[in-house]
């Protein structure tokens, strides 16, 4: 397999452009992708056809406008590419106006109020800074797939792409003001780059079948502990079974196809935990590019008679999943905004730039907070090497000393190195990876990258990255206001680090972000510990989010409310197909199972009574069977009593809220009288697959 020849064969990238594009045309194109002008319809015409000549030669028939709705997941209507002639046959067209705009049924998207039900016209606009690329499933049917943003007739946002398109010109503009300052005018654009590592579960596709849980919920609801665990700490980074080998390597190949660069590949520390992780993209790009990888982890998955499960918690006790989302600033002619450089100059520039995010963190941590959060993460964060619900930034002990030293305009020094003076006209070069790595934090700077350890696995990382964005347009806006009106740029500079270590210094902990000693800390720094996604989401409605969207025109004051709408109705009807789940379960298979063995239990110890025979042991267990089924049976009837009771409510907040409280609560209550009766009853009568069937048995 020659890697070189496979990557990016199914995609319209670049290269197939530049082949199949009239020179003038692909100049247009790129000044369109690169610098945002119009295109023009003649230039949209040549595209469009050149791009569906090149999908019929590989074998599509349809195409499809792909896009992000509001449900978090992928959209896709598709259309082929015959056109009826007047003798009754059939051409394959397509046109620059097909290309650029579809226009899929609106009204059955949520859109938090955005819009009526009977208004039904949305709108999808192709986004040409993503390239086009092809999906194969596995009857070899090929579709060209064409990201676009999806609008509302009146031009609300009514999806994840069109605000991160935003963010990121919000962001451009703004660093590049700092650079200008600076006297660089080389650069003309930074783009915020990712590079989001998925974790994920695979699981047997024959127990997951048996497992109702798992197939609508995508977490175990019941289930009692394996005999092991990942105590052992043998399953990181270990051998990776063949078949697992054989998933992976068809994952690869699958992704490399379409131009995602999966680099990475191991085993991660729970049992049947796996994760990927791709080189660096732009954000716009690498969102799209995480949404194609969690779906073809599970289309890949289903062809090895596995299936991937993504939620962030679907076993209790063990590691749950994330995505690790590493943000960074660079500028399109190759410079890392957040990589310490080699003069007074550039450190200076570096510095800043990380002040901006101190600052930008430290003041939005609510907001930050709120971008990773969502039932399933409510079960992770706070353990197993999950980040806590407190935001704060890890710097490393070496730039953390550095800043501090700046903050009291002190001469600085370094392990081995011996650093100019801080004061007023230069700034020190600074080492790299000078630090050691911590993973209880929940954003980390680590050389060159910011390491947002909160998002969840099953999210789509749009959200965060539009959170980040933003909120570091905002701190570079006002960092770039006061250089350009400053005498010395030197001075100035120096001044911004050392208020924003004064003022949000408070925000950076290098410690152990698990320890109870931490939450204590970080409650007399005055920050934020937002435990649950209710409160998070929340922040949408506060005047502080509202004005900070709205003044960079990110997201209107409607559209931020129509998302807080959306995300806490999704958030109550996750946890109300839980409940309802976990009754169907118990109803239908817990209470029948352990019934029938209470019955062998009473018809064994009448048997042994009859031969004369001790039965002390069968009516102890009896017993303990009996009190837990009656438990259980208590414990059910609260259950549905508490959902009956939070599906009346009309408020959405509270409706929300007594579903966490009540029903959530009633749930896991009934789950350890479930889970401890497992232990109990025979596995042969058990009815569904146990923890160790489903994580070692691969």
């Amino acid at each position: 397999m020659d890697v070189t020849k496979i990557f990016g064969s199914n995609v319209f990238n670049d290269d197939a452009m530049h082949k199949r594009l009239p020179k003038d045309c692909y100049k247009s194109l790129k000044k369109t992708i690169e610098q945002g002008t119009k295109l023009q319809p003649e230039v949209a015409d040549v595209v469009a056809n050149a791009m569906k000549d090149w999908a019929i030669e590989k074998g599509a028939t349809h195409y499809t406008h792909w896009f992000q709705p509001l449900t978090g997941s992928t959209a896709e209507k598709h259309d082929s590419f015959i056109s009826p002639t007047p003798q009754g046959n059939v051409v394959m067209e397509f046109s620059g106006k097909q290309l650029i705009q579809g226009e899929p049924d609106a009204s059955s998207f949520p859109s938090g109020g955005l819009r009526a039900t009977f208004e039904a016209r949305g709108y999808t606009a192709w986004d040409c800074t993503s390239p086009a690329f092809l999906k194969e499933d596995a009857n070899a049917d090929v579709t060209l797939c064409i990201p676009t943003a999806f609008c509302s007739y009146k031009g609300e946002a009514l999806d994840k792409k069109t605000p991160l398109l935003r963010s990121m010109a919000v962001v451009s503009k703004q660093a590049l003001r700092v650079l200008r300052a600076f006297g660089n005018t080389i650069s003309k654009k930074i783009t915020s780059t990712v590079g989001p590592e998925q974790e994920y579960f695979l699981v047997d596709k024959e127990y997951f079948a048996q497992r109702l849980d798992l197939i609508t919920t995508g977490r175990t609801l019941f289930g009692a502990p394996a005999p092991k665990g990942q105590e052992m700490e043998d399953h990181y980074f270990g051998q990776i079974k063949d078949r697992i080998a054989d998933f992976m390597k068809d994952l690869d190949v699958e992704l490399w196809k379409m131009g995602i660069a999966s680099k990475t590949k191991h085993n991660e520390v729970a049992p049947s935990q796996f994760e990927m992780a791709p080189i660096f993209a732009t954000t716009n790009i690498a969102a799209d590019h995480n949404q194609l990888v969690m779906e073809t982890l599970r289309k890949v998955a289903l062809r090895h008679n596995l299936v991937c499960l993504l939620h962030e918690k679907p076993y209790a006790g063990i590691n749950g999943s994330g995505k690790h989302n590493n943000w960074s600033l660079s500028t399109d002619d190759g410079v890392n905004l957040l990589e310490p450089g080699s003069t007074p100059h550039e450190n200076a520039q570096f510095l800043l730039f990380i002040s901006a995010l101190i600052k930008a963190v430290d003041t939005h941590a609510d907001i930050l907070r709120r971008s990773a959060s969502n039932s399933g993460n409510d079960h992770r964060l706070g353990a197993n090497e999950a980040p806590p619900a407190i935001i704060s930034i890890f710097m490393g002990d070496e730039l953390t000393r550095i800043l501090t030293a700046v903050e009291k305009g002190e001469k600085v020094t370094a392990k081995g190195s011996t650093f100019l003076t801080v004061g007023v006209d230069t700034l020190p070069p600074l080492p790299k990876d000078n630090s050691d790595r911590n993973r209880t934090s929940p954003f980390a700077f680590t050389g060159n990258k910011f390491e947002f350890r909160m998002v969840p696995s099953s999210a789509s990382i749009s959200g965060p990255n539009i959170v980040l964005n933003t909120i570091v347009a905002e701190a570079l806006d006002e960092i770039a206001t006061r250089l350009e009106k400053a005498n010395d740029i030197n001075k100035e500079a120096t001044a911004i680090v050392q208020e924003t270590m004064k003022k949000h210094g408070r925000i950076i902990f290098n410690g152990n972000n698990y320890s109870d000693e931490w939450v204590a800390e970080a409650k007399k720094r005055g920050l934020p510990n937002i435990k649950s996604t209710v409160e998070a989401l929340e922040t949408f409605l506060t005047d502080k989010s509202i004005n900070l969207f709205e003044k960079y025109n990110v997201l209107s004051k409607e559209e931020g409310h129509s998302r807080f709408e959306i995300y806490i109705e999704q958030y109550y009807k996750q946890i109300n197909i839980e409940a309802n789940t976990a009754i169907d379960m118990v109803k239908t298979l817990y209470l029948p199972a352990v019934m029938r063995w209470a019955a062998d239990l009473a018809d064994s110890i009448i048997t042994i009574k009859d031969a004369g025979g001790p039965v002390s042991i069968q009516e102890k267990n009896l017993r303990k069977v009996s009190a837990l089924l009656e438990s259980a049976d208590s414990k059910l009837e609260k259950l549905e009593k508490e959902l009956n009771a939070a599906k009346k409510i009309e408020d959405g907040v509270k409706q929300a809220e007594a579903y966490r409280d009540n029903v959530f609560v009633a749930m896991n209550e009934l789950r350890q009288d479930i889970d401890t009766l497992e232990t109990l009853v025979p596995r042969d009568l058990w009815p569904v697959p146990t923890y160790a069937d489903l994580l070692f048995k691969l």
